[in-house]
């Protein structure tokens, strides 16, 4: 099978996987080359494929994953940050270590609240929203469906 065959199918592949986990951005790292894939809101079934040839680094464990979907409701101040992707739910980068955030804490547009890992990638989840930590609705460790409610937040 020559390479550009190859690659097309890598990359209808690598789509299949972005639409059914609805995972917004996947780079992938292979044999010095690196295929990344990026879905825009402009257009949300055709993603930017931005290729390189030549050496790259080992793939990094840990990525930054699609933002944190975050929902308002009108009558209250509370905010709920779900999930943006299926995988297993983390409160800390490692098991030994502080969890990212506990109730009561304040956070902001960049704050990493938890870790999503999801085949095998760490993926660091940001609040995307400002507001003070009033409860997390997952426990370390616990599968996480798309959508799911992960923390609720009291807007400041």
């Amino acid at each position: 099978m020559n390479d550009e065959k190859r690659i097309k199918e890598l990359l209808v592949q690598l789509i299949d996987l972005m639409n059914e986990n609805d995972i917004a951005e996947l780079e992938v790292e292979e044999k010095g080359s690196r295929i990344r894939l990026r879905k825009t809101e402009k257009q949300p079934e055709k993603p930017v494929i931005i290729s390189s040839p030549g050496p790259a680094p080992q793939m990094a464990a840990e990525q930054t994953a699609p933002a944190a979907r975050v929902e308002q409701p009108p009558a209250d101040h509370r905010l709920t940050i779900k999930s943006p992707m299926v995988g297993t739910f983390y409160r800390s980068p490692s098991p030994d270590a502080e969890p990212f955030i506990e109730p009561g804490d304040v956070v902001n547009e960049e704050s990493v609240v938890c870790i999503i890992e999801a085949m095998k990638v760490m993926n660091e989840i940001k609040s995307e929203c400002q507001g003070t930590v009033k409860e997390i609705l997952v426990s370390n460790g616990e599968p996480v469906e798309y959508g799911q409610p992960l923390f609720l937040l009291e807007q400041v």
